[in-house]
């Protein structure tokens, strides 16, 4: 996975011929904006480009000047890294912030500040005085397409997440770049494990448009529940989109939807976010139903996530550490297990992935083109959403959809049939690709195609078999190892036998050891993304069409 999401400042490709001012204007029409001698903007198909002599004071043949504390003006600024652009009040400068990747990893805010000429009377022509507005306009059109501008955020900083930093991280790399966006933002920090479960619950959701999570993935793990909790739970769900500020050990939310598991680069993606719709997943065990958007696991994988969360301080090398340690004891899990399965074979598997990716509007396509169109500055993120996929019932008096399938205590479905493993290693469903930065476990998985990808492994086979697997993962040969089953399901119930205690993981969140049952719930879930899809490469050659496809076309 590729950390560095968004391009910094861009250099031009080559030198351009000088032109006039004025030849300038004439070719761009409203593209161009001419603020002095030698000076101009000029709305490029990418980016921001701005040509003349740019100095970092102002004297009387230069009116553009860069804020102090800025390195000086770049050439040119790609939209996707402007923030925002102004006139001021006293409607003599034009300001433009931006965010310049300053670090391979980092980006920080920058601000360029240019002189508006004041045009004597007999040179001013009709409407000159709103060209600069209006160019303003078209610059943020660019600069937000796709993107609600000014989301309304609602910011949950968790000081202990992971080894700890969150109110340094929100403070130092993400609160400049959301003020700098001129979002509007209400700070609350956690203090105790579950109060965004209740906060969530209580929250005015027509005062915002999305909730951040400063955290690892327990937060939004939270948010997503207490959303769920609500009376108008579907309508909450669908209306508040649920982002992600990584501060945690393995950050998946943010590495699927960003691309990154550096902070201030989810922060430019979370204000540049495309509306997406996400699948989330009922889980009961016992007399409880709780709400999934990352994953379910049993044996191996959930044990080394919570049995070493005494270990939080090491990051995300004690999950390095808890699977070489229980590898070596080749540990098995027997339970009983019944799966609704969608699609059994890899190749099928593949099949569905490149069809869902090549779908406008609901996943991103190869090309990793955006949506088009500007959304409507004016709208919430919710409703820019609205055609990426079938929405749930809207009606605000619903909770959460009704099971299908009944609940874990409830008799086996008609058509299940529950199997028996002895030697189960891992029991691992995903809703997302990335389940930590550079581990694609689930790299067939999409936002919203209403199913689950279920991986199961062996848990007899030898130490170097399994430390193979786990370098596969990097290096993204898992999904076609001979070791790893991959399905598509939509449904499945998991029952442990023999083991009196044990590992249940939700989300990288522990539930009572016991059987549990879940089910997939197609786009119940909001959350914003970098291009209206994951961010994973998916299974290695995905994108090779089949000779039986090609017979068929």
């Amino acid at each position: 996975m590729n950390p560095d999401a968004p391009a910094g400042p861009a250099k031009p490709d080559r030198p351009r011929t000088p032109v006039s001012d004025a030849e300038a204007a004439r070719a761009g029409g409203d593209q161009v904006l001419v603020l002095s001698p030698g000076v101009t903007l000029t709305l490029g198909p990418d980016a921001l480009l701005l040509s003349g002599q740019l100095a970092t004071k102002p004297d009387r043949s230069c009116l553009c000047i860069a804020l102090p504390g800025s390195r000086g003006t770049p050439s040119s600024i790609p939209y996707y890294n402007v923030l925002w652009a102004e006139i001021t009040g006293d409607r003599r400068w034009l300001r433009i912030d931006y965010a310049d990747q300053t670090q391979p990893h980092h980006v920080e805010v920058r601000s360029a500040k240019f002189a508006i000429p004041e045009l004597p009377i007999e040179q001013a022509t009709p409407g000159a005085g709103d060209q600069v507005a209006s160019w303003v306009e078209q610059l943020l059109d660019r600069a937000y397409r796709g993107s609600a501008r000014c989301k309304r955020a609602w910011v949950l900083v968790n000081p202990h997440a992971g080894p700890g930093g969150a109110d340094r991280i929100w403070q130092d790399d993400v609160r400049p770049i959301f003020e700098a966006a001129r979002m509007p933002l209400t700070v609350v920090r956690t203090s105790y494990s579950g109060q965004a479960v209740d906060l969530a619950r209580e929250l005015d959701i027509d005062n915002y448009d999305i909730a951040v999570p400063c955290s690892g993935d327990g937060l939004p793990h939270e948010v997503f529940n207490g959303l769920a909790k609500r009376p108008d739970a579907r309508r909450a769900l669908s209306k508040i989109a649920v982002c992600h500020i990584p501060c945690g050990s393995g950050n998946s939310m943010s590495c699927n939807l960003y691309g990154t598991h550096r902070p201030s680069l989810a922060a430019l993606a979370i204000v540049k976010g495309v509306p997406t719709p996400l699948d989330l997943v009922s889980v009961t065990h016992g007399d409880q139903r709780t709400i999934s958007f990352l994953s379910q696991a049993l044996g191996l994988i959930a044990e080394v996530d919570l049995g070493t969360e005494n270990l939080r301080w090491m990051g995300a090398t004690r999950f390095t550490f808890g699977f070489l340690k229980l590898v070596m004891q080749r540990k098995t899990y027997p339970c009983d297990i019944a799966v609704k399965v969608e699609i059994d074979d890899k190749e099928e598997v593949k099949r569905h992935y490149r069809q869902r990716v090549a779908q406008p509007g609901r996943e991103v396509s190869k090309t990793g083109e955006q949506p088009q169109g500007p959304a409507d500055k004016q709208s919430s993120v919710s409703s820019s959403a609205a055609d990426a996929t079938d929405r749930p019932d809207s009606d605000d008096s619903l909770g959460l959809p009704p099971l299908k399938y009944g609940t874990v205590m409830d008799k086996l479905p008609e058509g299940w049939e529950l199997i028996r493993h002895e030697k189960l290693g891992s029991f691992y469903c995903g809703n997302m690709a990335y389940m930590a930065p550079d581990a694609n476990f689930f790299s067939a998985a999409l936002a919203n195609d209403g199913f689950m990808d279920l991986i199961t492994t062996d848990g007899d086979i030898s130490p170097l078999k399994s430390i193979g697997l786990q370098l596969a993962v990097e290096s993204g040969h898992f999904f076609d190892s001979p070791l790893v089953s991959y399905r598509k399901v939509s449904a499945f119930r998991i029952i442990p036998r023999n083991q009196e205690t044990g590992y249940i993981s939700i989300d990288g969140e522990a539930i009572p050891f016991g059987p549990i049952q879940a089910e997939v719930h197609q786009g119940l879930g909001l959350t914003l993304s970098k291009r209206g899809a994951f961010e994973a490469p998916g299974p290695l050659n995905w994108d090779t069409v089949t000779t039986s496809e090609r017979l068929l076309a």
